[in-house]
């Protein structure tokens, strides 16, 4: 599925926050298990296993957090502290283990730099710097046996590298991802562009034939009518028909390109309109809750969606029971359309592009497109549910009194 640019960047802030989320666990087992090997003697044991204890749960807390809601905008600074605040407690109260947990520093300017955050990353990764010097620096002046080496410098010298290293890799990383949002956005005012310039196209069309042809063909068969008046004849009787049939599907195809109820009343009135046809065909029950959402800004782009998921329950669904929900959430109008039908499995879309049918798959990438949504909820056996989101709006132009 195509994302819409509001969308890509949602995703692009939550993916590195939940990926640092299941990569902190194996850490703490490795730095637990390195602990345990080396068989040292913790400086404030008591506060040692608590700090530990703590960083354990808020670990698992936090994944749990992250992979079942959307991750919010403050997460990725949250995670960092987390890291920060426990890696530099566990070593100061770890005593003589300082030296086993010290290259848990080097993990921290990492733990961001794939958040296409560069401040935040530039800022950690200086602290890290900083607090390794200042661990030494503290056991130093309290055990005799500690003293601060040129190693510690050289090794200071390194983190603050590191800084420097992540930090441009990250700025990197956000550049990259800066253009590719406004490559989305490029796309998305083509497809806008693109679809008025469709509307306009189908509503001149749509004048073209109900001007042109429609009226000529009506006055033919007004003719015909005149002159199986005059002269009964079985031939005219088919000439008649069949300019009735065409007339009718000729109405149909102006319709369509261009619905008049749609122009006049509103969206509200016009999908009402749509679920009258399919509802008088007796295939299927239609029930019906449509909210007045007045006249979106989008809405042809809505009457076209609920055109094509009826017209796909009716071919494909084998359904008993359509239910269609139209209401507005916020400056968005949602439209929802579900059936009791056979189902399927919203995997095959891509399947049946390639197998020439484009109708839901073509209506999908045009809504994601131009910054709407698309759900797909079915399974076979147990029905279809689709909800499609308009794209957000200033302000919804209001339905014309009666």
């Amino acid at each position: 599925m195509l994302d819409s640019p509001a969308r890509v960047v949602e995703h692009l802030a939550a993916e590195p926050v939940r990926v640092w989320a299941c990569l902190r666990l194996p850490l703490i087992a490795l730095m637990l298990l390195r602990i345990y090997v080396a068989g040292v003697e913790h400086w404030l044991p008591v506060v040692y296993g608590v700090v530990l204890a703590v960083y354990c749960g808020a670990a698992v807390a936090w994944l749990v957090f992250v992979l079942r809601r959307p991750v919010p905008r403050w997460a990725p600074w949250v995670s960092a502290a987390i890291d920060a605040v426990a890696v530099l407690a566990l070593c100061v109260a770890s005593g003589g283990a300082t030296a086993e947990l010290l290259p848990l520093f080097l993990v921290l300017p990492i733990s961001v730099a794939f958040q296409d955050r560069p401040a935040l990353t530039a800022i950690l990764g200086i602290s890290t710097a900083v607090g390794y010097l200042a661990v030494w620096l503290i056991f130093s002046l309290r055990e005799d046996g500690v003293e601060m080496t040129r190693v510690v410098y050289i090794q200071f010298g390194f983190l603050l590298w590191l800084a420097a290293a992540t930090s441009a890799l990250c700025l990197v990383l956000t550049r990259r991802s800066q253009r590719v949002v406004a490559l989305m956005e490029v796309r998305r005012r083509l497809m806008s562009e693109a679809a008025r310039a469709e509307e306009r196209q189908n509503r001149e069309l749509a004048e073209h034939l109900h001007d042109g042809p429609l009226q000529t063909l009506l006055a033919a068969r007004l003719e015909v009518d005149e002159l199986r008046e005059r002269m009964p004849d079985p031939a005219l009787d088919m000439v008649h028909a069949a300019l009735q049939e065409t007339a009718a599907g000729m109405r149909s195809t102006v319709t369509a390109l261009h619905p008049q109820v749609l122009a006049q009343l509103g969206l509200t009135a016009a999908v009402r309109e749509l679920v009258r046809q399919y509802d008088s065909r007796g295939d299927f029950i239609v029930e019906a809750e449509l909210e007045d959402v007045g006249r979106p800004a989008r809405q042809a782009l809505l009457y076209r969606a609920a055109r094509e998921l009826l017209n796909n329950v009716s071919k494909h669904a084998a359904a008993t029971v359509v239910r269609v929900r139209l209401r507005r959430s916020g400056t968005r109008v949602v439209l929802s359309i579900s059936d009791d039908g056979a189902g399927f499995d919203p995997a095959i879309v891509e399947q049946r592009v390639a197998e020439g049918h484009i109708g839901l798959a073509s209506l999908l990438v045009r809504i994601d497109a131009l910054g709407g949504s698309m759900d797909v909820d079915s399974a076979d056996g147990r029905g279809t549910t689709i909800t499609v989101t308009s794209p957000a709006e200033a302000m919804a132009e209001p339905a014309p009194s009666a």
